[in-house]
């Protein structure tokens, strides 16, 4: 195991795309944290990472012995009236958890963020994972402000028998 302080935090370049695409199929294959069951097809991630370096949308990834451990991303929504809001992804092998490294994730992607004109960051949390919503309830939350307090909002689903 490396020690914390010996972990790096870059922003993610071309050749980061392969080990990038092997941490996200371990994160997503553990079915509990991201929407993927696995990682999309490799040429699939490679266009995401190319297209968010393209558009200068902020993503870093933490390297540990050369190898991506864990990212962060913010993708800017397209449509001019939302061009000020991006949506956060993020993830961290389990071996590199708890260790303050996804604090130092999103304070490098929150800081980028704001220097490319962002203002307001919106992701998704599993209501069961304790760990990531301690972590982004510490960074502020806020979605609707109504009488000069800000409310939170909260996603829920109906699910329809077949």
């Amino acid at each position: 195991m490396v020690a914390a302080d010996a972990i790096s935090i870059e922003p993610i370049r071309a050749e980061h795309v392969e080990s990038f695409h092997r941490a996200l199929d371990a994160v997503s294959r553990e079915r509990k944290y991201l929407s993927f069951l696995e990682a999309p097809p490799l040429d699939s991630v490679r266009a995401f990472v190319l297209d968010m370096i393209e558009n200068d949308h902020p993503q870093f990834v933490a390297i540990a012995n050369g190898k991506v451990v864990g990212w962060c991303d913010i993708r800017r929504e397209s449509r001019p009236t939302h061009a000020h809001r991006g949506t956060l992804g993020m993830g961290i092998l389990p071996a590199y958890r708890d260790k303050g490294l996804g604090g130092r994730l999103m304070r490098q992607t929150l800081d980028a963020a704001r220097q490319c004109g962002l203002h307001r960051v919106e992701l998704s949390v599993h209501a069961d994972n304790a760990r990531a919503i301690a972590l982004h309830e510490g960074r502020g939350r806020d979605a609707v402000l109504i009488d000069g307090r800000y409310i939170d909002s909260l996603n829920m689903a109906i699910i329809l028998g077949n």
